[in-house]
């Protein structure tokens, strides 16, 4: 009768047998994929090996994209990829299509915001599927206003949560708010702050006692944007309807170039004319009234889209109108 030692032997002999057919079926199987021809003579473990790590490494995120259903497949709100011209080092393949990216400098495109590898003759194949990642997100400032939404998942932009916040806790009743600018190196100060430490930037009156730093911070924030928050796309239905005379029709055709912005961009202008809507509530303290406060806000949230230079003049009185409806319909347009 064999003894128990014998038969575990046994047992692992047999177990390791099962796993070197596994392995070999598995090098059969990556040999296809990549066109080799196997001759009786296979090559050696260690040749294999590294093969191996690198094909799952390349692969990993077609899996993924792969295996995700269609309804995690189609996000919210589109982000439109931020592709960039990128030297890949070492052998990469399109997370597109799945090709190898040849040549040795400028093989193909690198999404900045979400770090997509694709051909470049892809890149404009690719849905508007962005998912931005905090590692690729290297400042707050001048960043597009979709894409950090995404990356920090809210609704709005740090910045303009956090400000509001501060300037309605202390702020409402300060003469001047928004029209007085704070100190510009303060102003600065509080932008390095943002791009450096997110949403745990210190803004209180422990920090900045004038609140009109914190009004400036907001404003040149909402001026750095890329794309403004009255997007580009949207800027010509809203300036139309600004033209419009009957009262009813301008509040339908705001309702129209509304439906135009992109969900964050709307988030964060319904946010923001709400808050504009109870600094007017306090005009008595703060003198600011909705046609003070649209001169201000009109050429920050709306920026003419590579119009000729007297037509973005023109345009100035209808952006001071825009604002001035948006903030006096607030409660009827959002």
């Amino acid at each position: 009768m064999p003894s128990r030692e014998s038969y575990e032997i046994h047992k692992e002999e047999k177990s390791l047998v099962q796993k070197a057919k596994r392995e070999a079926n598995q090098e059969d199987i990556l040999a296809a994929a990549l066109g080799m021809r196997m001759g009786p003579q296979k090559p050696p473990a260690t040749f294999w090996q590294p093969l191996k790590l690198f094909a799952y490494s390349q692969l990993t995120s077609l899996v993924r994209r792969a295996s995700l259903k269609e309804s995690e497949r189609t996000p919210r709100s589109e982000k439109v990829h931020n592709f960039k011209v990128h030297t890949f080092r070492g052998p990469h393949w399109c997370e597109h299509c799945a090709n190898f990216m040849w040549g040795l400098m400028a093989q193909g495109v690198k999404c900045a915001d979400c770090g997509l590898n694709v051909h470049k003759q892809c890149s404009p194949l690719v849905p508007n599927d962005c998912k931005p990642d905090l590692r690729h997100i290297r400042k707050v400032y001048s960043c597009d206003l979709t894409t950090l939404v995404k990356a920090y998942n809210t609704a709005r932009p740090m910045v303009v949560d956090m400000c509001i916040r501060e300037i309605e806790s202390r702020g409402l009743r300060s003469e001047g708010l928004y029209r007085i600018s704070g100190f510009s190196d303060s102003v600065e100060e509080v932008k390095m702050a943002f791009d450096k430490d997110g949403e745990k930037t210190d803004i209180s009156v422990t920090a900045y006692e004038d609140i009109n730093i914190i009004s400036g911070a907001l404003k040149l924030y909402l001026r750095d944007l890329p794309v403004p928050v009255i997007s580009y796309d949207a800027y010509p239905r809203f300036i139309e309807a600004a033209k419009l005379t009957d009262p009813e029709k301008k509040v339908e055709a705001f309702r129209e170039a509304l439906a135009l912005l992109p969900p964050s961009h709307s988030e964060t202008l319904k946010y923001l004319m709400a808050h504009l809507k109870r600094v007017t509530q306090n005009e008595e303290f703060n003198l600011m009234n909705a046609e003070n406060l649209a001169i201000i806000f009109g050429p920050t949230l709306m920026r003419a889209p590579n119009l000729d230079a007297m037509t973005a003049l023109n345009d100035i009185r209808y952006q001071r109108q825009v604002v001035e409806l948006l903030i006096k319909k607030e409660e009827v347009l959002f």
